[in-house]
């Protein structure tokens, strides 16, 4: 199991305590260092089940700089959000908590992170 934090947001260090006290191997991957690829954009929407436009926090600024809230939401712009969240890692929501069985979830809630935790 791995999960995306930036160390500065509480709902990350509340998952990663969360996994803490329940004895889970996991690795953690500070996205923001360590940006993701388009590719693994790709597939970690694949195991979420969303749309990259589902997972980008659009009260970001550099989201206002780049009018993310006017862009279409559909097949044909796909491709332009999976490389903004590439090229602007701060615009991708967090933690995201890829479990052993190939899912993922956004874990937000310690419910989420539980949900990761039986999978």
């Amino acid at each position: 199991m791995e999960i995306w934090i930036n160390p500065a947001c509480s709902k990350c260090r509340s998952a990663v305590s969360l996994l803490d006290a329940e004895g889970a191997e996991y690795t953690v991957r500070r996205y923001l260092e360590d940006v993701p690829s388009e590719a693994e954009i790709r597939d970690v929407l694949e195991r979420l089940g969303l749309e990259p436009w589902d997972i980008t926090r659009t009260q970001e600024p550099v989201a206002k700089e780049l009018g993310l809230k006017e862009w279409a939401r559909d097949g044909s712009s796909r491709a332009r959000w999976v490389s903004a969240l590439a090229a602007h890692p701060k615009l991708i929501q967090r933690p995201i908590i890829t479990a052993d069985d190939g899912t993922a979830v956004v874990a937000r809630s310690d419910e989420a992170v539980r949900e990761a935790l039986s999978r």
